[in-house]
């Protein structure tokens, strides 16, 4: 009996903190996220189930998090981007056996639209070894944040920016690699430093050319940099699809450990503000262009 009361008083005493700090000055928002691990905290300590703990980590700390960040946003902790976003994008050509993913926010950045979650896609491959068992082998496709948002101007064709792995790995002989890839056009651009870390492929050269500007460009290498990881990009249709491959759960309670740190918070912070840097890097807010 006194754990449920300590719980609840807890969360009240946790959710009061946040709105009063949070309502007052932009300059206590770490004073809310100290709020956030003591609720934490006292979360851990009271459930000892991992379903629960999972359930009340997601309505009560993750949202929290989103809600010190911008209040107007809705946040679904079992929700993802659609496999019909997934495909549309054209970022990743390889069937998959497994989709799932959870934690989608969707909402407005001025006056541009988003969604962003987390994705994990698979293929499973069957062998079987000497003794005639068959064993199934499950391969990550893609794993990290997802995101569509809205562009400014109806695409006609597409435009697919990709990580260059392939010159990384080959030298002088990736352009011949990348021309073989069956995703259309390879574009080449004048940048250095972004042919270096991308590859173009796109249905017209004048299209690409048009979006990829100097801006544009430099805007998505400044992403990549910040994020520190491989970064996806596709313009396709109203839409641009972003996804910034990662192998860490990135809203998951610690179920083993110390509970709730404050690194981790903050490092949930950095991942829900990653739509904003987004948007405000590609400009998306600006219309330059109108919707034809």
């Amino acid at each position: 009996m006194f754990k449920y009361i300590g719980f609840w008083f807890g969360v009240t005493a946790s959710v009061a903190c946040i709105w009063i700090l949070t309502k007052y000055s932009d300059l206590f928002f770490y004073g809310g996220i100290i709020g956030i691990l003591l609720f934490g905290i006292l979360l851990l300590l009271t459930n000892n189930e991992k379903a629960v703990y999972r359930h009340e980590y997601k309505q009560r700390v993750v949202k929290a998090i989103l809600h010190l960040i911008n209040p107007k946003w809705s946040y679904r902790p079992n929700g993802h981007v659609s496999e019909t976003d997934y495909r549309r994008s054209g970022l990743f050509t390889t069937s998959y056996d497994r989709y799932k993913g959870d934690d989608l926010v969707s909402g407005t950045i001025e006056k541009t639209d988003f969604q962003i979650s987390e994705l994990h896609t698979e293929y499973k491959t069957e062998t079987t070894d000497s003794k005639g068992n068959s064993h199934t082998e499950w391969h990550t496709i893609f794993k990290g944040l997802f995101a569509h948002v809205e562009f400014n101007k109806k695409i006609e064709g597409k435009t697919i920016v990709l990580p260059d792995t392939t010159e990384n790995l080959f030298g002088i002989f990736g352009d011949t690699l990348q021309s073989l890839s069956g995703r259309g056009k390879l574009i080449k651009l004048e940048n250095v430093e972004f042919e270096s870390m991308f590859v173009v492929y796109g249905s017209s050269q004048i299209e690409s050319r048009y979006i990829l500007t100097p801006t544009m460009m430099e805007a998505m290498l400044h992403i990549r940099k910040t994020y520190n990881g491989y970064v996806y990009f596709s313009f396709i249709g109203s839409q641009v699809y972003v996804a910034l491959y990662n192998k860490k759960d990135m809203f998951e309670p610690r179920i083993f450990g110390s509970g709730v740190r404050f690194e981790d918070v903050l490092l949930m912070s950095e991942q829900f503000r990653t739509i904003q840097t987004i948007v405000r890097e590609l400009n998306l807010n600006t219309r330059i262009w109108t919707k034809q």
